[in-house]
């Protein structure tokens, strides 16, 4: 941790009577999140003149501005210094179509297509990237010593380029729970796959896509990454991307290999890194750029002496993919409706309501930057707190929410690494609810939100609600069943598309619901003696604050 905004949390200190005096004598309720609101800024957020709020651009600008009026006339105070933005410093690099990636494999030289066959991106800061280096299959590119794991054991892997399989090794017969058993852990995420190989002095790294082992279509990251992409300075790979898996397989066959066959042997502990009879020849033209996004905090001071100094934290991410060239088409902007200005709208909507009745710590509403971008908002946020991390309770992070209706369950996957659980199954059975039974994360959604930089950082953390966020569409609903749970699962059609659009006829019912939880949920945590502990064991639980 570096710096700690001081003046954030003296005016805090400073304007506790004027808080406390919006609060009943002995007031034990929590205030109300309201529809009309969270209604108004969903629609604004998620308009096309927000132009999908996008990192770096003029609809992300946009997006800032409107939140951050918003939380001055609710009566949020400044949460980052004399103001709400905390800025937020990155490298914007857009690949151009002059770039090249090809292998020279078999005395043959195979060109896969961009956008089609391949898609990467640089991540150096480096406006021309050029190497010509050996291909190193690896496997899962995993390290985890708590499994016993090392893909890279007794492998130099400076100046090759990796080859690597997303997700973990699958459980067995007698290891059932063998990386999470079904469930996605942090290593089978592809942000891991690429921090590992920058670690270990790789010339790059290319990633397998397979839909079944990133849980998404090979659209998700072509259109990701045919867009510009953000990093904070200096920290990532010379070329990171994906392969198609059937250029992977044409690839491997061509260097005398049966990518089948190396994916067994990969799921054996004990794995060793295979060297492909082939190279890569690398040419990279990016289009550079230093850009500055913001995230905006404010904040609701706490009423009690002592606990006011500890916080916990609401948080939504502000932005999505923006917009592009039209090139014909009829639509170009990507609004991310759900994703997430659902979240983003939501908080609003439950700060106006938290101003009315503080709670004995301190709460901060968050929004971070550059979600979509790999957590980077949330990223820097860790790397330069507002409020120091050991006196924050928790962080409840809100991203795409429940648009068809109310539910007589909550999803609060995350919340059993933490006696944050125990608290949500409270908060739900007081609301007359019920806390959704875990299902297994396959794909990993836990670690694809912000919370999840609070939690790697020691902070106890989860999604709340994280049926829509997974798409799987396993809320009980209380009106037509089926019917509102095939709305819910076809959003994985809209997940990263333009047409997440915002519906005028959309059944906020659950929307506002799960944002009454979650404001139930912080003033819980909020009110209590003492703050939420990881459970004994968990490996997040390692992490000193």
């Amino acid at each position: 941790m570096r710096r700690v905004s001081a003046l954030a949390i003296g005016l805090v200190l400073a304007s506790q009577p004027a808080f406390a005096q919006k609060r009943a004598a002995g007031a034990a309720t929590t205030p109300t999140v309201a529809e009309a609101p969270l209604r108004a800024h969903l629609s604004f957020l998620a308009d096309d003149m927000l132009e999908g709020r996008g990192t770096g651009q003029r609809g992300g600008e946009l997006a800032v501005r409107y939140l951050e009026t918003q939380a001055a006339a609710i009566g949020l105070l400044p949460g980052a210094g004399k103001g709400y933005r905390q800025s937020i410093k990155m490298v914007g690099t857009k690949t151009l179509p002059t770039s090249t990636v090809s292998f020279e494999v078999g005395g043959k030289t195979l060109a896969p297509r961009l956008g089609t066959e391949i898609v990467f991106s640089n991540a150096s800061d480096k406006p021309k990237v050029r190497f010509d280096a050996p291909l190193l299959f690896v496997g899962y590119g995993i390290t985890a010593e708590d499994e016993r794991w090392d893909d890279y054991a007794g492998t130099d892997v400076k100046g090759k380029l990796l080859i690597v399989m997303v997700n973990d090794p699958k459980p067995t017969a007698a290891e059932p729970n063998r990386f999470g058993g079904k469930s996605l852990t942090y290593s089978g995420r592809w942000m891991y796959k690429y921090e590992e190989a920058l670690r270990r002095g790789a010339a790059g790294v290319l990633l397998i896509h397979t839909t079944e082992s990133s849980s998404y279509p090979w659209s998700v990251p072509a259109n990701g990454m045919s867009k510009e992409q953000f990093h904070l300075a200096g920290e990532g790979n010379a070329l990171q991307g994906w392969l198609q898996e059937e250029t992977a397989r044409a690839l491997f066959a061509a260097a005398g290999q049966d990518l089948d066959a190396l994916r067994a042997r990969a799921e054996v502990r004990g794995f060793k890194a295979v060297e492909l009879k082939a190279r890569a020849r690398v040419a990279v033209d990016s289009a550079i750029r230093a850009v500055e996004q913001f995230n905006v905090a404010g904040i609701v001071p706490g009423t009690d002496p002592k606990l006011k100094k500890q916080a916990v934290i609401y948080s939504a991410h502000w932005d999505h993919l923006g917009i592009d060239s039209a090139d014909g088409k009829a639509d170009h902007i990507w609004n991310g409706a759900v994703d997430n200005a659902s979240g983003s709208a939501a908080l609003l909507a439950m700060a106006q309501a938290a101003v009315r009745q503080p709670a004995r710590r301190t709460q901060i509403f968050l929004w971070p930057c550059a979600e979509e971008q790999g957590l980077i908002g949330s990223l820097g946020y860790m790397r330069d707190p507002v409020w120091p991390l050991a006196d924050t309770a928790a962080d409840l992070n809100l991203d795409s929410m429940n648009f068809v209706g109310p539910t007589r369950d909550i999803g609060v996957a995350g919340a059993e690494r933490s006696s944050l659980y125990a608290s949500a199954a409270k908060v739900a059975k007081a609301m007359g609810m019920r806390l959704a039974p875990p299902i297994p994360d396959l794909g990993g959604a836990y670690f694809r939100a912000d919370h999840f930089n609070f939690a790697k950082a020691g902070v106890p953390a989860f999604n709340v609600g994280s049926a829509v966020f997974s798409g799987d569409g396993s809320f009980d609903f209380e009106h037509d069943h089926d019917a509102s749970s095939a709305k819910m699962v076809g959003f994985k059609n809209h997940y990263h598309q333009v047409s997440d659009e915002y519906n005028p006829a959309w059944d906020l019912r659950g929307m506002v619901q799960q944002a009454q939880f979650t404001l139930n949920l912080g003033y819980e945590v909020a009110n209590a003696a003492a703050m939420p502990a990881w459970n004994k064991g968990d490996p997040l639980g390692k992490v000193k604050r």
